[in-house]
């Protein structure tokens, strides 16, 4: 038999990033056809806001792991 849990969430994946990609070339194509233009400081901020969200989403992700292994005394070495 087959496992479902892969396969609907792989359908599920798929569907979320689908929606998403194409909200995101809706919303490009209509803010081009209307001719704003963008605060360049802005873009600069918000961009370096998003990678720093990023940098601490990575850093709290290593951590979880860290004490998750540190938890349930994993050892991870070869």
């Amino acid at each position: 038999m087959i496992d479902w849990v892969p396969v609907v969430f792989v359908i599920f994946k798929v569907l979320v990033l689908g929606i998403g990609m194409f909200y995101a070339v809706k919303w490009h194509y209509d803010r081009a056809r209307n001719g704003k233009q963008v605060d360049k400081r802005a873009l600069l901020r918000g961009s370096a806001r998003a990678a720093a969200i990023f940098v601490l989403a990575l850093l709290a992700l290593a951590l979880f792991t860290y004490v998750l292994v540190s938890v349930f005394h994993l050892n991870l070495s070869a």
